[in-house]
């Protein structure tokens, strides 16, 4: 706990009103979440100001309110009878700051791994936390799959929570005897200061590719972003950097992280780095196997329980971090050896003569690389289902439409998350980027709106030895249509139409009992 006193001088401002002896004993940005004792952060929001909370978070029992002056005039003109006050010219500024004081700094005392890139950040937590449960440590994960210690899952929001919250979840963690954690660091929140007050012992960076430019303005400012956590004076810059080099993004980033200090190793798959990959193998059952030389200039053999060249990048980012946070290369490797990712190239298996998989991939480079991947691994043919989210970045429907018919002898284009967006108008921008691509060079495009009357509709179409892939939803177990969230996981849905086709219910004269050229559900309902 800390006072109001303190952390008013942590903010370099004074308490416009109220005891300054009085302890805080948490914060939060929703004042339906307040508990007495606590902090009520009033930030400016897209449609209202957060202050205009602050009597229902005073009535729920708020010791103080953190607010910008903006929400100190609403606060005064509302006549609320508010508790303490503290004023700063920008909350979010601070906020990272003083959560991490209320709570006690939990970072300093368990050690933060951040891991941030485009792709594979979730595959490259699970490897990290794997690495260190095999090797009988307690481990915490926080990213886009939700929040975990030691495998069982905690309460959480965001792939990196906002920073009430995530301080709060780090101190559980901590609480709990966690010794390391683990946690995808996006670009959001590196710009919007979600992760400030947080010392991230290791910082790891992926890849980038095209993204979140609904956010962004641009690629270079993309980057910038994530080159946060590896700048000097960013408020969020990492005490030592783990880097794949692979990309040229990532050469830069190597750059960035030795002038700042932060010492970096370097992994790659492609030529020289401290960490390197030799040639993969995989086997029939997709687990995958390659050399590597550490930076000692020893050999060892990777084993991944999955296939994908871009996944052996991730495992050396994570055996590259498992070292330098105090495990063997040797514990690491028999961790990562035993890994299971949801809904990352994840096999659905129902007996059934040829390959059907999810996978998350919903931007272009990661749509590419797994249709890449399942083409080597195949002697048939491939059908990718895949649609595009709405109230995102629109600049890649197209792009990642290109990548799918370019690389598909069948695409099946259908919905994904459609949220606030027409699901035909989303449809149809993935549908005009896959036929830019000349007839001779792409297979067959269909359109049929209701996802899993799509999924039905592939695995009708495969025959022995072709491969099915699902692709942009992976371990999401929700499809956002018009605000609601209808339950919808496209591994039930790959397993339910295996099943009905094993019992002869599915075929390809009749794959969803209506054409697969059309809908099943009206617009927007899917």
């Amino acid at each position: 706990m800390h006072t109001l006193k303190a952390l008013a001088t942590l903010c370099d401002t004074t308490l416009a009103h109220g005891d300054s002896d009085t302890p805080i004993s948490g914060i939060t940005l929703t004042s339906s979440t307040v508990e007495p004792g606590d902090m009520f952060a009033a930030l400016p929001g897209l449609h209202v100001h957060g202050a205009r909370f602050a009597a229902d978070a005073a009535a729920r029992g708020a010791y103080a309110i953190l607010t910008d002056p903006d929400g100190a005039d609403i606060i005064t003109a509302a006549g609320t009878d508010s508790p303490a006050l503290l004023v700063v010219d920008d909350v979010r500024a601070v906020l990272g700051t003083v959560s991490a004081a209320i709570y006690d700094h939990p970072s300093d005392t368990v050690p933060v791994i951040g891991i941030t890139g485009t792709s594979g950040k979730t595959t490259t937590a699970y490897f990290i936390e794997s690495a260190f449960r095999t090797a009988g440590h307690s481990v915490g994960m926080i990213g886009t799959t939700g929040s975990r210690i030691n495998g069982t899952r905690v309460p959480s929001s965001l792939t990196t929570p906002e920073a009430p919250d995530l301080q709060r979840l780090f101190a559980t963690m901590r609480d709990a005897g966690v010794h390391r954690i683990a946690m995808e660091v996006s670009s959001h929140s590196l710009l919007l200061g979600r992760v400030a007050g947080t010392r991230f012992r290791i910082g790891a960076f992926l890849n980038l590719s095209q993204d979140h430019l609904d956010f962004h303005p641009t690629m270079e400012a993309y980057f910038q972003a994530k080159a946060r956590l590896f700048t000097r004076d960013s408020g969020a810059c990492c005490d030592r950097a783990v880097i794949c080099i692979d990309d040229e993004w990532g050469v830069r980033m190597r750059d960035i992280a030795a002038k700042s200090g932060c010492a970096p190793l370097t992994v790659s798959t492609t030529g020289p780095a401290d960490y390197t990959a030799g040639p993969s193998t995989v086997a029939d059952d997709g687990t995958q196997h390659c050399a590597l030389t550490d930076p000692r200039g020893h050999d060892h053999t990777l084993t991944l329980p999955m296939p994908g060249r871009f996944n052996v990048a991730n495992a050396l980012v994570a055996l590259a971090v498992a070292e330098q946070a105090g495990l063997t290369i040797e514990d690491a490797l028999t961790g990562i050896a035993s890994v299971v990712v949801p809904g990352r190239l994840q096999r659905i298996d129902e007996g059934q003569d040829f390959l059907a998989v999810v996978d998350y991939a919903h931007k272009p480079a990661a749509v590419a690389a797994v249709i890449a991947t399942l083409r080597s691994e195949i002697k048939g043919r491939l059908a990718v289902v895949l649609g595009a989210g709405g109230d995102r970045d629109s600049s890649k429907r197209a792009i990642m439409g290109r990548e799918a018919a370019r690389g598909s002898d069948l695409l099946i284009i259908t919905d994904d998350n459609p949220r606030s967006e027409d699901p035909a108008t989303i449809r149809a921008a993935v549908e005009a980027g896959a036929l830019d691509v000349p007839s001779t060079e792409r297979g067959e495009i269909r359109t049929i709106g209701d996802r899993a009357a799509a999924i039905r509709a592939a695995i009708a179409w495969a025959q022995p030895g072709d491969a099915i892939l699902v692709a942009g939803k992976g371990h999401e177990t929700g499809q956002e249509v018009n605000g609601v969230v209808h339950h919808f996981d496209d591994r039930e849905e790959v397993q339910a139409a295996l099943q009905e086709r094993q019992a002869g219910i599915l075929n390809a004269a009749n794959p969803s009992c209506t054409s697969t050229d059309t809908p099943q559900v009206e617009e927007g309902n899917a």
